[in-house]
């Protein structure tokens, strides 16, 4: 059953509280479902940013997107993210990711680690979440009996993960470049390839999952070649014409950006869209046209 659409925006900027305030508000009235944040250093701290953006707002839900695990403990996470919940009048949603920025974790003075410890540690950070926010005792209490769980994946393990556990399953669109911290973007064959294989792993499971993909960039224009031309630069493998069919990027026509939304449900399964704060104004009469459409 193809579910209805929903949409979030990952709020990257920091910013005094009356500005942070009026951004989660113009979020809001713009209609997203999610207001999100990050977590890198040099961004907000995310959970004091939740609690502020629903202070401002009333209806949006609020999420990490994503979590880096390396930066947590599981158990003072676990008061983290009960805290947050209880206050947000639970709308919380969780997400949570390996991280994949080496010189963040060195200048918190934390381990990195190779890509299998980190996912080993996000998988103990999932099993210990439940292990005791589930506990009869355990304070504070969360404002639900289950926080919704997001988790950010592409390779084999985290697909894994994400499969076994996640109520909202995301797909970065994305895989480590070759230089540090960096992500280079996924063709649609690729991506295809990558959903495939999360839906083979998740073919037990009792209720699908939501799937949510990260768009990079939304720029509605007539004239895309300006647009892209940062990307084809720094990306010399692409060309305008494949640039264009990229799942992450959204530019074109407003007729065409709504039909390109239409097809990563039809083709992905993809219901949940989450867009950047620079693509926060430009995405919005995209979700006006969409909004309301039968899943």
């Amino acid at each position: 059953m193809t579910r209805p659409f929903r949409f979030g925006v990952n709020l990257l900027t920091p910013a005094p509280a009356a500005e942070w305030r009026t951004k989660c508000r113009r979020a809001e009235e713009l209609g997203y479902d999610v207001i999100l944040v990050p977590d890198h250093l040099g961004m907000v701290a995310p959970f004091p940013a939740l609690v502020a953006a629903a202070a401002a707002t009333e209806r949006p839900r609020l999420g990490t997107f994503v979590l880096n695990a390396g930066f947590w403990n599981p158990v003072l996470l676990a008061r983290e993210v009960a805290t947050t919940d209880a206050l947000t009048g639970g709308r919380l949603e969780l997400g949570l990711g390996t991280g994949y920025v080496r010189a963040e974790h060195e200048e918190a003075g934390l381990p990195y680690g190779s890509p299998g410890e980190r996912v080993d540690h996000l998988a103990r950070t999932v099993e210990e979440l439940d292990r005791v926010l589930g506990a009869a005792g355990h304070r504070p209490r969360p404002a639900r009996s289950r926080v919704p769980l997001l988790i950010g994946a592409n390779g084999n393990r985290m697909l894994r993960l994400s499969a076994e556990h996640a109520d909202i399953a995301a797909f970065t669109g994305a895989a480590p470049g070759s230089a540090p911290g960096t992500l280079v973007p996924l063709g649609a064959a690729e991506l295809d390839e990558r959903v495939a294989r999360y839906r083979g792993l998740a073919a037990g499971r009792t209720e699908a999952a939501e799937l949510n993909l990260l768009i990079q960039q939304v720029e509605i224009t007539d004239d895309p070649e300006p647009v892209l031309k940062p990307l084809l630069e720094r990306q010399p493998q692409l060309t305008l014409e494949s640039a264009l069919e990229l799942p992450v990027l959204l530019v074109g026509p407003l007729e065409h950006v709504v039909a390109r939304v239409r097809a990563l449900r039809e083709r992905f399964g993809f219901s949940y869209l989450t867009v950047l704060e620079p693509s926060m104004e430009a995405f919005a009469p995209v979700m006006e046209l969409l909004r309301g459409e039968p899943g």
